[in-house]
C-alpha cells in the first residue's frame, strides 16, 4: 500500500469520528436538563442528605462546605465523613458542625481490607443519612443557595432517581484550560449524553462533583460494597444505577455548581496517578496502548493530513481540525469557560496520553495504585472492576 493510500484510509476514518463527535457534542449538549431560573414555593420538598467524603482537604473544605451551607433549600442534612484525614481536616469539620445544626461529621479511624477509602466514606456516610434522597459531592464543589431547590423541580417532575450535574470549571492557567478543554469535550462525547436518559440504552454517566440518587433506588442495587474497589467509583455508580432501573438525566449545573477542577497541570498530572490508568486502559497494559493508539490516530490524523497531505487531504484535515475545535467551544461555552483555550488542537490529546501512561508506568512500578497514603494493590482493583467500557 502506498503511504497516499494509508493516509487516505486515515483520514476517511479520522473524519467519521469527527462526524461522530459533532453529532455527540450538539446532541449531548442539548440533551442536558436546566433546572428553572425561578421556583414556585412548595408546601412538601423531600428530605436531601449531602454526603461530602473528605481526606485531607484542609486548604478547600472550609471554604466550599460554607457555600453548601448558604443553602435554601428546607429539608437538609449534610453529612461531613472524615476519611482518616490528618491535616487538620477533623478539626475544621467539627468547627463547621458546631455552627450548624444540620451538619453531622462522621469520623472514620480505619479502612476495612478491600475497600477504597472514598466508596468506604460514602458507603459510611449513607449509613448516617436520613434523606430521600442522598446527594454525593466532593469536599472542594461549591453549589449556589438556590440550586438545590431548582434541581429538585426538575427530579421530582420527571420522577428521576440518579443525576449528575455538568459543573462550571473554573479557570486556573492557559496550559490547564487546553487540556481540561480536550478532557471534558472527550467526556461529553464519550457519555453520549443524549441516550442517558433513554431506559434502552447502556449509556450512564455519573460525576463525584454531584450525583443524586433517590434513596429507593439506590436500595434496589448492590450499594457501594460491590463498589468498593472501584476507581472510578463515580462512574460506576451511575451504570450501576441505569442497569438496576433508574431513571437517569444529565443536568446543566454550569449556573450553580462549581469547582477547580485542578488548579496546575502538574495538580492534573498527580491526580489522573490514580484513575488515568483505569479510565483510559483499565489496568490493562494491552487494553491502554489500544486506546493511546486510538486516541492519537483519531485526534492527530487531521494535522497530518493538513501539514502533509495531497491538496485535497489538506482540506479534509484542515475541516476535521476546524470542527473538532468547534466542538470544544460549543462544550466551552456551555461551561462557562475560555473560548480561546479550546481552539488549540492536539495538545489536550497529547498531555492526556502522557498521563495515562505515567499512572500504568506508576502503578505497576508500585504493584498498585497509592492514593492518600494507601496502597492499593492491583490484583485486587482488577478483581473489583466494576466500570464498563462499551
Amino acid at each position: 500500500m502506498k503511504p497516499g493510500d494509508a493516509l487516505t484510509g486515515a483520514v476517511a476514518i479520522a473524519a467519521l469520528n469527527v462526524v461522530f463527535s459533532l453529532y455527540s457534542t450538539v446532541r449531548g449538549l442539548g440533551a442536558l436538563i436546566r433546572p428553572p431560573r425561578q421556583v414556585e414555593p412548595r408546601d412538601h420538598w423531600p428530605k436531601v442528605s449531602l454526603i461530602v467524603p473528605a481526606c485531607n482537604e484542609a486548604d478547600t473544605i472550609e471554604a466550599a462546605t460554607r457555600a453548601k451551607l448558604q443553602s435554601d433549600y428546607p429539608e437538609l442534612e449534610i453529612v461531613l465523613v472524615d476519611d482518616r484525614s490528618t491535616d487538620g481536616t477533623g478539626e475544621i469539620l467539627d468547627r463547621l458542625a458546631a455552627t450548624d445544626s444540620r451538619v453531622r461529621v462522621v469520623h472514620l479511624t480505619e479502612l476495612p481490607s478491600g475497600w477504597l477509602g472514598k466508596v468506604h466514606a460514602l458507603s459510611c456516610g449513607c449509613q448516617q443519612a436520613s434523606g430521600d434522597y442522598f446527594l454525593f459531592c466532593d469536599a472542594d464543589v461549591h453549589i449556589d443557595a438556590d440550586f438545590l431547590r431548582r434541581c429538585m423541580v426538575e427530579v421530582t417532575a420527571r420522577k428521576l432517581e440518579f443525576v449528575t450535574a455538568l459543573p462550571e470549571i473554573l479557570p486556573s492557567s492557559f496550559a490547564l484550560d487546553v487540556v481540561l478543554a480536550t478532557f471534558v469535550r472527550l467526556l461529553v462525547v464519550g457519555g453520549r449524553l443524549w441516550l442517558v436518559g433513554e431506559p434502552t440504552s447502556r449509556a450512564a454517566v455519573g460525576g463525584g462533583v454531584f450525583g443524586m440518587v433517590e434513596r429507593s433506588a439506590f436500595e434496589r442495587t448492590p450499594g457501594f460494597e460491590w463498589l468498593r474497589l472501584e476507581i472510578a467509583d463515580d462512574v460506576a455508580l451511575g451504570q450501576m444505577m441505569k442497569r438496576h432501573g433508574a431513571r437517569s438525566a444529565v443536568l446543566d449545573g454550569c449556573d450553580g455548581v462549581r469547582l477547580h477542577f485542578y488548579r496546575s497541570l502538574g495538580e492534573m498530572m498527580r491526580g489522573l496517578e490514580k484513575n488515568g490508568y483505569a479510565v483510559f486502559g483499565g489496568l490493562r497494559p494491552l487494553r491502554l496502548a489500544a486506546m493511546v493508539t486510538v486516541m492519537l490516530g483519531l485526534e492527530l490524523v487531521p494535522l497530518i493530513a493538513l501539514a502533509a497531505g495531497s491538496p485535497l487531504q489538506r482540506v479534509a484535515g484542515g475541516v476535521m481540525v476546524g470542527l473538532l475545535a468547534l466542538c470544544q467551544v460549543l462544550v466551552a461555552r456551555t461551561g462557562r469557560r475560555d473560548l480561546s483555550s479550546a481552539l488549540v488542537p492536539a495538545v489536550g490529546v497529547l498531555a492526556l496520553v502522557v498521563f495515562a501512561i505515567r499512572s500504568a508506568i506508576l502503578v505497576h512500578a508500585r504493584g498498585g495504585v497509592v492514593w492518600r497514603g494507601t496502597l492499593y494493590p492491583l490484583a485486587e482493583l482488577r478483581a473489583g472492576r466494576r466500570l464498563e467500557f462499551f
